[in-house]
């Protein structure tokens, strides 16, 4: 057995930094990884889905084209060339973890499946069939998700792509159909409309992206709907089968879908390809973590306390696989707080960290703190500004006039307690007034400040006289 001062199980967003920076201390440490380093993010979520959204965005640039008096003839999509420029950045940014984590002497990296096999006890199994068993006071457990599979007849057989497998596909689908209405399910939809997809969105739940207020969700879904994007919502797949014409998706309607008349009733679509897209599961099963004592709860996910730290003293949980909102920037943060605790002596936790995060269609929308509804629930005395994206002039140049502003403040202190931004831009807006919550800039400060002229951000003026 061999003995470190930590284990990382997973190269995530969490695991690398968290690794070099205790190397950096004096630890020695061993970094196990199933398959590739740079988790989730740098592999399948971020770098690749951005990198594509990116070749969608021109596309959709190209379409336009005459609006800006440019004639662009005879252009087409290459999507082998879509897929091969995805690879290329991922490979590369793959690669930039891995040397980062080669160069502290003190890191080990083991490659193979982790299994807890006893008190603060790991087996790491290689690919070919060796084994290693290794011990530290600290383990952190950095181990990521996969996409949740639903439970629906036929889908099995139906071969059907997840997040994970629909970017390799190296054409155009001729008609996507996403099972879901997450936001995962939206940047996809929003891509391969863009890239000459059919599209067809179909959501559960009796609310479009029930997280956002509801003029915030009706206006982007008003987008993607102008974006030719068929949605349906409170919408039941009933069952998948594959067909001679693809796959076939049965769907059962709620009362008035179909006509005013009509009640609920069975509605067969066929697509060329299957996106499910309802949700992600914590990597958790085959760690084997009965072993450790670590609990999980009713979902699978590590339970941990604002400190990250799991009931089992030393084990920590990192990332996604703890819970909770599953972003990078939540998972990088997470190693700051346990390295600022351990090494530092601090007492950093996650209790006053702000929801914050971008769903990165076009135009995006950035999201921090508070919503109103969330705002009113707790019984806040509030004003809401709000401001149509095409009163933002330098939108209206630019003809990016589509979104919806929305900031929530505190009517006694003037304080941003939250904001959505749906524009082009969206995030870096939304930024913005993230800093002015860490600063506690008061909402007139901003309505009142000099921007430079024309920008995005001189808009936070216009949204902030709103009140």
């Amino acid at each position: 057995m061999t003995k470190y001062d930590a284990i990382i199980i997973g190269s995530g967003q969490a695991g690398n930094p968290l690794a070099k920076k205790l190397a950096n201390a004096g630890w020695k440490v061993v970094v196990i990884e199933r398959k590739w380093v740079g988790g989730t993010c740098v592999n399948a979520g971020c770098t690749p889905t951005k990198s594509m959204i990116a070749s969608g965005r021109i596309a959709y640039l190209v379409k336009r084209s005459r609006d800006f008096g440019i004639d662009v003839t005879g252009w087409s999509v290459d999507m082998q060339e879509v897929v091969r420029r995805k690879n290329a950045i991922v490979l590369s940014s793959r690669e930039s973890s891995m040397l980062g984590l080669l160069q502290p002497a003190n890191i080990k990296i083991e490659f193979g499946n982790a299994v807890f096999t006893g008190d603060k006890e790991v087996t790491v199994t290689k690919e070919d069939g060796s084994q290693s068993t290794l011990t530290a006071p600290h383990i952190f457990i950095n181990a990521g998700t996969s996409p949740l599979i639903p439970s629906i007849p036929g889908l099995e057989s139906s071969g059907y792509f997840t997040s994970d497998t629909i970017m390799d596909v190296m054409e155009v689908p001729r008609h996507l159909v996403i099972i879901g209405g997450s936001y995962i399910a939206l940047e996809f939809g929003q891509l391969y409309r863009r890239l000459g997809s059919e599209v067809t969105v179909i959501e559960n739940s009796t609310h479009f992206l029930s997280k956002e207020d509801e003029d915030i969700a009706a206006a982007l879904k008003k987008i993607l709907e102008d974006d030719g994007i068929k949605i349906h919502i409170n919408t039941k797949v009933t069952g998948v089968m594959q067909g001679a014409d693809g796959v076939e998706v049965t769907c059962e309607m709620p009362p008035g879908s179909l006509a005013p008349e009509v009640s609920a009733s069975m509605m067969t679509m066929t697509g060329s390809h299957l996106l499910i897209a309802t949700g992600r599961t914590a990597n958790t099963a085959a760690l084997n973590l009965i072993s450790s004592g670590v609990q999980l709860d009713e979902r699978g996910f590590i339970r941990t306390n604002e400190k990250l730290e799991t009931n089992v003293p030393g084990i920590y949980a990192l990332g996604d696989v703890k819970g909770g909102p599953q972003f990078t920037h939540i998972s990088y943060n997470d190693h700051l707080i346990v390295y600022k605790n351990l090494i530092e002596k601090g007492n950093e936790s996650i209790a006053s960290r702000p929801p914050i995060y971008c769903l990165f269609t076009d135009p995006e929308l950035g999201r921090v703190g508070l919503t109103e509804k969330q705002a009113r629930e707790k019984g806040l005395n509030i004003k809401v500004a709000t401001m149509p994206a095409d009163w933002i002039a330098r939108g209206y140049e630019t003809s990016e006039t589509r979104g919806f502003l929305k900031a929530v403040v505190d009517a006694d202190n003037k304080k941003i307690i939250g904001a959505a931004i749906l524009c082009v831009g969206g995030g870096e807006l939304m930024s913005i007034l993230q800093m002015a919550m860490m600063g506690d800039v008061t909402y007139d400060r901003i309505r009142d400040a000099v921007f430079a002229h024309p920008t995005f951000a001189e808009s936070l003026n216009n949204l902030f006289a709103s009140l």
